[in-house]
């Protein structure tokens, strides 16, 4: 390369001290004669790889927090430990891309200053376990959670127009130390390789808004209502979850459906309960340390001894629990598992729909399950319009006997559908918005679940769907339009503006630095 124009001696010092992990001023580095070598080339593209790996990793990472408290629920059903895993998650990624993003920018401004790009061994072996850490979490995302891929690429829909605004602006910057580069360098086909790369990246960015689609690109008068609010086990961020409390606290948020588990007792009485095991929302292994901590195991009267509330303050599932007021609190460590006689009768008085799955599926008694439940449904006096069904075992004997109960199935519908389906129940990565806005055209409610971060139910709302289930109603109610909706004209314009300001100061940089 040419003698560069370099910078203040004292400024490269403290550039190359970090960078390189050795004292070396300008003046001696000249005497040393230090030129960065083709291998120094190779490691900072490294670094530049390294860094947009962590980058794409920090926003999964983003991404994949709607669905986290799915992943603490597993790991204490496999190991019987509570953490909010998603802190342990951000606090490694904030340092990984900390960390690739101080180097990157340290290399940057070295070859602004015309100084030689010695990265330390120290720093090459970090990068290369910044890599492999990142590709393992990747790796353990896509065989134990395949499913976020779905709900990245859903993501794009809510960030597409606006990570293309980021990431040509980030390229756009690079203009600086390209040109740096292949002014300084006397290699031409290094030069016009650089060159050609660069120029062929911005055109792809240029015309990326071409395939880049979204259903919150409409009119405002295109928009449909707002979707309505299916309270996931309640209000699961303000009260423990399957409790009354958390009927309550969902009424309060507007939920038109209360979602909840309903599992029965030994002794055929059905109640309120998700996991299979009664250790994760209850104090069973202090009141019956010698028993097996099965929810269909218990009878009624063993089950009411239970603390179905403590838990809530105790664990911390979500960090709304600190901001519950000393009522709440009080309220929070009296309650009890209710009996699902008890739900339809909170249900009726304050006239909000239930829906619910029976569980186990797979119990050898489930059809004895289902009649239970049934006969309390219908001696409870609820309204049965107000109840909505989701086993799919024995569905025919329910229909015959409460003809008046919504079906809803968790499932698309099929081509040669003996009877029409009304209702679907389904994951929110199960259905795009074409289908969505089909469905809508052929007057088939939509619920998708668990939706709780305002990008997620922006889409899904532009979408056209029906109601989702989420664990913060107190968020989702609290929104009164999308989080953003473009006019296809507006996000037309500010395509063209954004790449002629790019291109503009693209021409800038190389004529400046020329």
């Amino acid at each position: 390369m040419a003698d560069p124009p370099g910078c203040c001696s004292a400024c490269a010092t403290c550039l190359l001290c970090p960078y390189s992990c050795q004292w070396i001023t300008a003046k001696k580095e000249k005497r040393k004669g230090l030129r960065t070598t083709k291998c120094d080339c190779s490691w900072f593209l490294f670094l530049f790889c390294v860094f947009l790996f962590t980058l794409v990793w920090l926003y999964f990472a983003i991404v994949i927090l709607n669905d986290f408290h799915n992943f603490n629920e597993f790991i204490f059903r496999q190991r019987k430990l509570w953490l909010d895993w998603s802190l342990v998650l951000f606090i490694a990624t904030a340092v990984l891309i900390s960390y690739s993003s101080v180097l990157l920018v340290l290399a940057l401004c070295l070859q602004l200053c015309g100084q030689p790009l010695k990265l330390h061994w120290v720093h090459k072996i970090l990068l290369i376990l910044t890599a492999l850490v990142v590709a393992a979490a990747f790796t353990g995302l896509g065989i134990k959670w395949a499913e976020e891929w779905k709900s990245a690429r859903i993501s794009l829909q809510a960030t597409g127009p606006f990570l293309h605004i980021g990431t040509v602006g980030g390229m756009t910057l690079l203009a600086w130390p390209l040109a740096s580069v292949i002014y300084r360098t006397r290699n031409t086909g290094l030069r016009v390789f650089l060159l050609l790369v660069y120029c062929a990246a911005m055109i792809a960015l240029y015309l990326a808004p071409l395939g880049i689609t979204s259903p919150c690109i409409m009119e405002e008068n295109q928009l449909p209502p707002k979707p309505a609010l299916v309270g996931h086990r309640g209000a699961p961020m303000l009260a423990p979850e399957n409790t009354l409390m958390s009927l309550h606290k969902a009424v309060e948020c507007d939920v038109q459906v209360f979602e909840t588990d309903v599992m029965v007792s030994a002794d055929g009485v059905p109640f309120l309960m998700h996991d299979e095991e009664l250790t994760r929302t209850t104090n069973v292994q202090a009141v019956f340390p010698d028993r097996a901590a099965q929810s269909t195991a218990f009878n009624w009267t063993d089950l009411q001894q239970l603390d179905a509330g403590s838990w809530f303050l105790e664990r911390r599932p979500f960090p709304t629990v600190q901001s519950l007021s000393p009522a709440d609190r009080n309220e929070t460590i009296r309650q009890r598992i209710p009996s699902l006689e008890q739900a339809l009768e909170a249900a009726k008085q304050r006239n909000i729909s239930i829906m619910f799955d029976l569980r186990p599926e797979n119990h050898s008694d489930y059809q004895n399950f289902v009649n239970v439940t049934l006969g309390v449904i219908l001696q409870s006096g609820i309204p049965l319009q107000q109840v909505l069904w989701l086993p799919d075992g024995f569905r025919e004997d329910v229909q015959q006997q409460a003809p008046g109960v919504q079906q809803v199935y968790g499932r698309k519908r099929l081509e040669n559908e003996k009877e029409p389906v009304l209702h679907v129940n389904l994951p929110y990565q199960d259905m795009s918005s074409e289908e969505i806005r089909q469905y809508r055209q052929d007057n088939i409610s939509v619920n998708l679940y668990v939706v709780n971060q305002p990008w997620l139910f922006s889409v899904l709302w532009c979408s056209g769907v029906s109601s989702v289930t989420t664990n913060a109603c107190q968020v989702l109610k609290e929104m009164k339009h999308p989080i953003w909706l473009l006019p296809s004209s507006t996000y037309l314009m500010i395509w063209v503006v954004v790449d002629c300001v790019s291109f503009l100061i693209i021409i800038w940089a190389f004529v400046l630095l020329k």
